[in-house]
């Protein structure tokens, strides 16, 4: 098949290209560099010309709702309207299991991808994911403040994000499900203790501080696991230890 991706050089993006390369399709990166322009829309009809399904992968650095809501709002309409256009057959978009609960400034964004993608009136489906082994690693740089770690208040099911590229590789090349889905990874842990032990993998001494992840209710859900899938369709397999030991 004919597969394009957006987000192609992103976490799970980068997997999902090498994925389906092993699985012998046709990857057609979406990106600025290659043509096709997603805030805008410019370049993306001739891209998308012949392509069977898109996996949307994208992300934006900013934790700002109106920012985040008008990025993920553009960019899908454009992909959408594009492929309404050249027939693409199914859309694909990756998204984060609970944003519906924790109404944190970049899940408004996620939210309003999903809104769009349903409303559209074109196949597709959306896998809502857990967040990846990655993340606690991440906060290494975006959680330092001076001399400290902030460690957000959460409980998480970490899962690989090499395993949420193998199951988009798997939706974009089978039937739409015309629903959300979620992805799960195999236990649940706190993200400060995931945070202290990836700081101790690294060797990084600075104090870590456990702070809540948004305000009021947000905070409250997050910390009592709505971000834990609870009707999970796929659970991942790789524990977060075993991804530590691979990362080291």
């Amino acid at each position: 098949m004919r597969i394009a991706v957006a987000g192609a050089t992103g976490a799970v993006g980068s997997h999902v290209v090498t994925e389906l390369e092993k699985a012998g399709h046709e990857v057609v990166p979406l990106a600025r560099s290659t043509g096709a322009d997603l805030r805008t829309g410019a370049g993306l009809v001739e891209r998308l010309e012949g392509v069977d399904a898109l996996i949307d992968c994208i992300s934006i650095n900013s934790m700002k709702a109106e920012e985040s809501r008008d990025f993920f709002t553009a960019t899908t309409t454009n992909m959408i309207e594009a492929e309404r256009k050249v027939g693409v057959a199914h859309h694909v978009v990756l998204s984060i299991v609970g944003i519906d609960k924790v109404p944190t400034g970049y899940y408004q964004g996620k939210v309003a991808q999903e809104r769009v993608v349903r409303e559209a009136g074109q196949p597709y489906t959306i896998l809502r994911a857990t967040q990846f082994h990655e993340f606690a690693e991440q906060m290494l740089v975006r959680g330092k403040v001076g001399p400290f770690l902030m460690a957000p208040r959460m409980l998480s099911a970490p899962v690989a994000a090499v395993e949420v590229a193998q199951a988009l590789v798997e939706l974009g090349a089978g039937e739409p499900h015309h629903a959300t889905i979620e992805l799960t990874g195999p236990e649940q842990l706190e993200m400060v203790d995931m945070i202290r032990a990836v700081a101790k993998d690294r060797g990084v001494t600075s104090p870590i501080i456990p702070v809540p992840l948004g305000l009021g209710a947000a905070a409250k859900a997050v910390r009592n696991g709505d971000l834990v899938s609870k009707r999970a369709w796929r659970v991942g397999q790789q524990t977060f230890r075993e991804w530590r030991r691979e990362r080291r």
